[in-house]
């Protein structure tokens, strides 16, 4: 029993630590790449969640969200973009068109596991960002935890899905206001603090 205790033990402390990230150098460029999520839809100019984050973190966050875009348009354009922008850390949260388009599941994961791959053979670290399945009320998708799981990657899971059901953090149904992204620049603030990317 104690032998199985302390496996338990070493098996969540290893867990952890696969889930940290090595400190950002000063000024190092932080790639949010995505959907009309990223883009900030709903919101003004500057309220998007990447500019709302970059004033937090103090570091560079280049906004390279599409609105309308698919997980395969997204596989089909991040080589280019990351020739370009040369990040030293990627949010990657696409899927949720992939959702209201109702496509294959299998599609999705194998697109983000390819984008996932295309990362760790550039070795640049990558947080995934979970975004809701159609549900009422939104949960977030299963495959986000399965790919992360498989990739290794840190997940950041239900912070879209909890701005997405309260009304005073939405624009409308499916895309948050200014509060909302403020919310969830915030959230990742932290969650990058924790990780260990930023310090304080």
């Amino acid at each position: 029993m104690r032998f199985i205790c302390g496996l338990l033990v070493l098996l969540m402390l290893s867990a952890c630590g696969r889930s940290q990230l090595q400190p950002l150098p000063k000024e190092a460029v932080i790639l949010a790449f995505g959907d009309s999520l990223t883009h900030g839809t709903g919101a003004a100019a500057g309220e998007d969640y990447p500019a709302q984050l970059s004033r937090i973190i103090g570091h560079p966050v280049v906004n390279a969200g599409v609105p309308g875009e698919t997980s395969a348009q997204g596989r089909a354009r991040l080589v280019a973009t990351l020739d370009e922008t040369q990040p030293k850390l990627v949010l990657l949260g696409l899927g949720g068109n992939d959702f209201l388009q109702r496509l294959p599941q299998e599609e999705t994961e194998a697109n983000l596991t390819a984008m996932l791959v295309e990362l760790k053979n550039r070795k640049i670290p990558v947080i995934l960002l979970a975004v809701p399945k159609i549900s009422l009320p939104p949960q977030p998708h299963p495959v986000f935890a399965e790919v992360a799981q498989q990739a290794d990657v840190p997940l950041l899971e239900d912070e879209w899905t909890d701005i997405l059901r309260k009304g005073s953090l939405k624009s409308d149904p499916v895309h948050p206001n200014a509060a909302g992204y403020a919310q969830f620049a915030q959230t990742m603030a932290d969650f990058l603090k924790a990780h260990g990317a930023i310090r304080d």
